[in-house]
Parts: C-alpha cells; structure tokens; sequence
C-alpha cells in the first residue's frame, strides 16, 4: 500500500510500504477514506520533533473497516469508523477515568512500527477501545464526512481545552491561537454556552472562521498590545476562561495575562517553550488555574458526534485545502507556509 513517511525535516514522502495487516487478536484494519495534516505533525516537518527517517506520519482519519482480529466483537467489516488520535485499550483504569490518553497499553499513531493516518490503510490496534462508529449513510455526505474527521483530534482538542478553561454558560472567552484547535476552541465554547468569545488572530481568513463559529470579538494585535486590547474589551479585567491553542512562551504568556483574577487558562498547544511563559508567582497572586494537556478526545467523540450529525456544530469548515495522496507533501508546504489552515487528504 502507499502511506505517507517523513525522512528528514522538510523531506515527507508518500512510498510503498507493507500492506496493513492484522497482527494480534484485537487489531482491526481500516481502510482510509478521510485523513488530514495535524499544525504538530509540522513540528517534525520543521525538525522541532525528532522522528526515525522513514518513519510514518499522520494521526487523524477515518475509514471503513476492511478486517477484524477474532477478540475484536464491536466491530465489522463495512463499518465505518473514525479513530482518535491515540488507539487504547478502553478497559485499563484511565480508561475508565475517561483519560484514553493515559491508557496502560495505547499509543500514537505513526510510532516507530505503527501505521500512521496519512496513507491507504491502517492497523488499528485494540479496535473495540479505539474505533467510534459513524453512521453508514455518511459515507455519501462529503461535507459531513469533512467534519465527522475533525472529530479525530481538532474538534475534541477543541473542547478539551474549553473544559479546561472552565467554559460556562455567560461567561467571557478569549482563544489564544488561530489554527485548527484555537478556531474548534470558538466552536467549542459557543457550544457551552459562551456569552463572549474573543478571538486573537492575524489572518483574516482565519477570523472570519473564528467569527462564523461564535466570536464576537477580533484582536489582531500580538504581544503586549494583544493584551491591551483584551483587557480593554472587558473592562481592565481580561476574560473568564482562556484558551492556549499554540503552545510557545508568547502564547502561554499572552494567555496568563488576559486571564481575569479568579479565571483559568485551559492549555492544549503542543508545549515548545510553553514553560518560560508562565509566573506561578502571577498567577498565585492572581488564583489563576491551568488546566489542560493532551486531549483525551476518545472520552468526547460520543456527545460531539451527536451534536455533528444533529447539525448543532459544524468544525468542516477548517478544512482550507484537499490534496490526493500523491500531493501530500504539497500539503505540507501549504501549511508551513500558512497558504492552508488544515489540509484534507483523500486518499
């Protein structure tokens, strides 16, 4: 099959390589019909991220299950799936805490020996924990098949980070970060009912997104000047609940700054340099929260999924750019160079 692999930074290919296959009792193979390009698998590409050359690549998709192992019993061929970024077993002790991310016996997709989502098939190991059926009819829905995908990661990252910052009914949102999860962090915070929803965002292709998904405010400045305007917009006191959706010192810096006393920022940019920018001393003297991390999006995919197919919330619309398999790598330059917020891969 072909799939997509990294070799160096700047250097990702799309190769033959084996066939996906089933290999232990609970794997299932999946046949890719939806996959896309993560803003963290640009972290690799930039050389950010150390990866294997040759390693695969690729963490988002959804497909049609082609084959079972014999202890896999949720699942069946033609079934069409959608897997969270991270597979787990659904049954160890963080599972049943919800946190899938933590899971004894999961992991990520385009590991060192694993499959990633960026090719034609994928082995999916502990099938009936990972895999989340959809229903059949959407197969033939492309644009609902579009935002059934953001489920693998952006839309849950989304809402992880809005749980995190403690989103509520009339509160004052602000989102640091303008790519795919700060833009689902909108949607998810209108979805909680946000009475504000400040957007900070350069690229008004970007905004105009963030503005369709529910904010009513845009700040275009960066820095200190960013938070100037947030704290003008609300009265000197800055937003209720932040969220951080980049993950360097500026944007954790920016957040901790336009967080109201008493608020919490809620945290799932990728941290690289992240660190520098907070003052526990500021934010104790402040009673400011952080919360966040890694989204453990497999526990959110089964409300939001609901909310998708009812039409309450629509995340597609961060999808900018489709390529082939083939133009993968074209791909990966659009978003490097920001040309693209979030690039679809048909495979």
């Amino acid at each position: 099959m072909r799939a997509t692999v990294i070799h160096a930074p700047h250097d990702i290919r799309v190769e033959e390589v084996p066939d996906a296959a089933i290999q232990r009792p609970e794997d299932a193979v999946v046949r890719v019909l939806r996959a896309c390009i993560c803003g963290s698998d640009l972290w690799a590409y930039r050389g950010e991220a150390q990866r294997q050359p040759g390693q695969r690549i690729g963490h988002e998709f959804l497909g049609v299950v082609e084959e079972t192992g014999p202890a896999v019993s949720g699942l069946r061929a033609g079934d069409l799936v959608v897997a969270p970024f991270m597979w787990s077993d659904g049954t160890c002790e963080y599972c049943k805490e919800g946190l899938y991310t933590s899971c004894d016996h999961g992991g990520f997709w385009g590991s060192v020996g694993h499959d990633g989502g960026q090719g034609e098939a994928v082995r999916v190991p502990h099938a009936d924990g990972t895999l989340v059926k959809l229903p059949a009819e959407a197969v033939s829905d492309d644009h609902l098949l579009t935002g059934l995908l953001a489920l693998s990661d952006v839309m849950g990252t989304g809402h992880h980070a809005a749980l995190g910052a403690g989103v509520r009914p009339g509160s004052t949102v602000a989102v640091v970060g303008d790519g795919a999860v700060g833009l689902c962090g909108v949607l998810a915070a209108k979805r909680l009912g946000a009475e504000r929803i400040i957007a900070l965002g350069r690229h008004t292709v970007r905004t105009d997104i963030a503005r369709l998904f529910g904010a009513t405010d845009v700040v275009a400045e960066r820095g200190e000047a960013a938070e100037a305007a947030v704290r003008e917009l609300t009265g000197g006191r800055g937003a209720h609940c932040v969220i951080e959706a980049v993950g360097t010192e500026q944007s954790m810096r920016t957040a901790v700054n336009i967080t109201r006393d008493g608020g919490a920022v809620g945290y799932v940019g990728v941290p690289h340099g992240s660190g520098t920018g907070l003052d526990l001393g500021v934010m104790f003297d402040r009673n400011i929260t952080l919360r966040g991390g890694v989204a453990p999006v497999r526990a959110y995919i089964p409300e939001l999924l609901e909310d998708v197919l009812g039409g309450a919330i629509d995340p597609a619309p961060v999808f900018d750019r489709a390529v082939s398999l083939d133009e993968v790598p074209e791909g990966y330059r659009a978003m490097d160079d920001r040309s693209a917020l979030k690039v679809l891969i048909k495979p």
